[in-house]
């Protein structure tokens, strides 16, 4: 993680885009790619979804669009100082307590 980190802080500074690489221009930005991924998806049956990766043109949008996304929320994490890792281990921590196995099993309900 901290080499990624390290080569998209890299692009970003020989390219002097730390002045646009506002949390909030970054956050921005994050969301249109999300919804770039998203788009990738629509219209697609369930197993369609599930097997997009077989398609070599469709799979290849994919797997671009998952790079943007990580690339954005890398460069945000960055530069608000959050460790990703960390974060999302903590998330996952409080998801565990929050759904706890014997309860969620099987359910999608959100507690």
């Amino acid at each position: 993680m901290d080499d990624l980190t390290d080569r998209v802080r890299a692009f970003a500074e020989a390219r002097e885009w730390q002045q646009f690489h506002t949390p909030k221009n970054l956050a921005m930005a994050l969301a249109g790619e999300v919804g770039e991924l998203i788009a990738e998806f629509q219209w697609l049956t369930p197993a369609e979804a599930s097997a997009v990766m077989n398609d070599p043109d469709a799979g290849s949008r994919v797997k671009a669009e998952i790079g943007d996304v990580m690339i954005y929320l890398t460069r945000l994490a960055d530069v608000l100082g959050v460790d990703l890792i960390e974060a999302a281990l903590t998330k996952l921590d409080d998801s565990a307590h929050r759904y706890p196995v014997e309860q969620a099993r099987g359910s999608a309900a959100k507690r």
